[in-house]
């Protein structure tokens, strides 16, 4: 990578002369001992677009030093018309990916040992028994330019995998304070409906003790009835009658009180309960709508985020 930023600080705006029609035929020909290398990068650098590689793996690889074991073929006339297919033969087969050779970039290893391994060969001038009147400056300019763009996008898609990973940490932070308020809110919620079911616990027994009062009431009601045809029966001759009948009409009048005061003690204890009962449901469903609204929240911002994924992706593989 360093190489690859002191060959940008070169001036590569300087116009070369025009080359002869001959020598440039014999040029393209000698051309094709960089188009392996070139075909390699570019699959490379395609497998990084596609995420196939992070940038943590890229970076912390270092560059590997230039090839300098290459060694130099016999010199052979290149404008001679009776070798040309077998010395291109020759150029192509000996810059074929070899497993055991540490100058050829294996198709796990990364672009910039990639880059350094190009630049070192175009800094020390080792190319594959060609002479150096076969490579124009104006290619070894165009091959230098190539590797820049190159670094350019390596250092892009290293700053957007950085971007993209504050991003992950952003959501995650987020995802777990959504997360704690979820379990508060279910908290809150458990805590409302034991305090509706400890409410209506109460109602129920307060139904119960006014039934009992009721069925009191009515035997009450049977006795009295009772005392009157008694008084009825004995009303000239039985005074004791009388006050007995008086007694009980005193503790019927009585009775008849306290069954009012509990009915309607009763009655309002149920009102209140009823009252609190409809204010936990009212605020339950309005925790449940928060919830629901919070939920469609965070996934529209997940289905915005992988829009945003897919675009720059198929960005990045049609540039």
């Amino acid at each position: 990578m360093c190489s690859s930023r002191l060959l940008l600080s070169r001036d590569f705006s300087s116009p070369e002369p025009p080359v002869p029609v001959a020598q440039n035929k014999v040029a393209e020909q000698s051309f094709h001992w960089a188009v392996p290398l070139w075909r390699e990068a570019e699959g490379f650098l395609g497998q990084l677009h596609l995420g196939r590689f992070s940038y943590s793996e890229l970076s912390g690889q270092q560059t590997p030093p230039s090839a300098t074991g290459a060694e130099p073929g016999p010199q052979r006339d290149a404008l001679s018309s009776t070798r040309p297919t077998k010395d291109l033969k020759r150029t192509k087969s000996r810059l074929q990916v070899d497993p055991s050779n540490t100058d050829v970039a294996a198709p796990g290893c990364s672009l910039t040992k990639l880059i350094g391994r190009i630049e070192g060969q175009l800094e020390e001038g080792n190319l594959p028994d060609l002479e150096d009147n076969l490579i124009p400056k104006a290619q070894v300019r165009f091959l230098k330019a190539k590797l820049r763009v190159m670094q350019e996008e390596l250092d892009a898609i290293g700053q957007e995998c950085s971007k993209k990973d504050e991003e992950n940490e952003n959501f995650s932070s987020r995802l777990k304070e959504v997360e704690e308020e979820r379990g508060r809110l279910q908290r809150a919620a458990s805590l409302h409906q034991s305090q509706a079911e400890k409410y209506k616990l109460l109602s129920e027994e307060a139904t119960r003790k006014s039934e009992g009062l009721q069925q009191k009431l009515s035997m009450l009601e049977k006795e009295l009835e009772n005392l009157k045809r008694a008084q009825k029966q004995a009303a000239a001759t039985q005074s004791t009658t009388d006050i007995r009948l008086n007694r009980a009409l005193e503790e019927a009048e009585k009775y008849k009180m306290e069954l009012n005061k509990l009915k309607q003690s009763n009655k309002d204890v149920v009102n209140q309960e009823h009252k609190k009962l409809e204010e936990l449901k009212i605020e339950n469903k309005r925790l449940e709508k928060q919830k629901e609204e919070l939920m469609h929240i965070e996934s529209a911002k997940m289905l915005s985020f992988t829009e945003e994924e897919f675009m720059k992706a198929l960005e990045w593989g049609n540039p």
